[in-house]
């Protein structure tokens, strides 16, 4: 391929790996990213692995997509923009709710803005969106109808029930949510992520642009931020492993993820910036299948080949949805794309990866710290 690719947030986790995979399919790739220390630690250059891997493989501009100049700059001769760059965490997002919002959404207008103003050459525009914008998805009644009940209940869960309830319907399960599904966010994050599929999907098709979003569950693997502790209970829980603590299983442990390893995603979304069927269309990415935190934890025991004590403490935290599970028919069928690795074989592989890396502990305590004195958890 010829085409030149804009990946904002280009030097995290996803994009260094997305990067590469263009370049090997004959692109040129330019990055633009902020470099947070909360991700590439206070001297980027020299602490942070994921820019380093981008030596002769693109063109790093050290910016903010909330800033239009360094926006501009970047978007110089793109053709695709895969548009990563954003604040993550569901919990740091409910108290840091301006930085969300300035990022998520602020940066999204701005880089719309000048593609509708200003002469370009893009011809695609990929949006990572994110499962939260479901907030808790697709269940289904004893009487067999699909709903999409709302948030759960703080007294409920403060007494130990962690379960999502429909008033007049009896007991829930949870199906996979497909891309029709009701968006009904439960954390500013996942309202600042629906902003910004909502914005690309509409802007786009007007200017002469492709859109396509893609709705990520629970990405995993190698290479992401040991650092962050916002990023998912993989990191953290293997962090506590490693340094012999105890591990606090929130609820009950029942909760479950869509969990999808880092090299499915970038497959995916590679498919979705450059297959022609991918233009205009909304995607589940994930793996399908369902994992509870109990599981999760068992098999970081099984790979490190150690465990440490757990608590099953009925902690929790405001935001925070029950069960999550994609339903990738859309993916399948329109993309011909199926995940290839399974949980088990890419817990290995992350664990093989972390043993290698520095213990990056302090973090998470400070988080739980912050998140309790807003009373976000319980």
């Amino acid at each position: 391929m010829t085409d030149h690719v804009l990946i904002t947030g280009g030097a995290g986790f996803i994009g260094t790996r997305l990067a590469r995979r263009f370049v090997r399919a004959g692109a040129t790739v330019t990055v633009l990213d902020s470099l947070i220390s909360q991700v590439h630690g206070d001297d980027p250059a020299n602490t942070s692995p994921l820019l380093r891997s981008l030596d002769g493989i693109a063109t790093v501009v050290h910016g903010s997509v909330t800033s239009k100049e360094e926006l501009r700059a970047a978007l110089s001769g793109a053709t695709i923009v895969v548009h990563l760059a954003a604040e993550t965490g569901t919990g740091q997002s409910m108290y840091e709710i301006d930085r969300y919002v300035e990022t998520n959404v602020g940066g999204t207008s701005k880089l719309l803005d000048l593609l509708a103003n200003e002469p370009n050459t893009v011809r695609r525009l990929v949006i990572a969106s994110s499962r939260s914008v479901y907030g808790e998805g697709a269940y289904r009644t004893p009487e067999g109808a699909v709903v999409y009940p709302p948030h759960r209940d703080d007294a409920a869960m403060a007494a130990g029930d962690f379960d999502v309830h429909l008033p007049g319907h009896g007991p829930l399960v949870m199906v996979p949510t497909d891309e029709s599904a009701k968006l009904h966010p439960s954390s500013v994050y996942g309202i600042t992520k629906q902003m910004q599929e909502s914005l690309i999907m509409t802007v786009a098709p007007t200017i002469g642009i492709e859109p396509v979003s893609l709705r990520y569950q629970n990405v995993y693997g190698p290479g992401q931020s040991l650092k962050n502790p916002y990023t998912g209970i993989l990191s953290i829980f293997s962090t506590l492993i490693r340094q012999g603590k105890d591990i606090n299983i929130f609820e009950d442990g029942l909760e479950s993820r869509d969990f999808v390893y880092i090299d499915d995603v970038v497959e995916a979304t590679f498919l979705a910036a450059t297959a022609p069927d991918a233009a205009g269309g909304i995607f589940n990415v994930g793996s399908g299948v369902a994992t509870t935190v109990n599981e999760v934890v068992a098999a970081l025991f099984d790979a490190f080949g150690t465990s440490v004590a757990t608590k099953i403490s009925g902690n929790y935290r405001l935001g925070d949805i029950r069960h999550n599970v994609a339903d990738t028919t859309r993916l399948r069928t329109l993309l011909g794309f199926e995940p290839q690795v399974s949980f088990r074989e890419g817990v290995a592989q992350f664990v093989q990866w972390v043993l290698t890396e520095p213990i990056e502990g302090e973090r998470y305590e400070r988080s739980l710290l912050e998140m309790a004195a807003r009373n976000l958890l319980k």
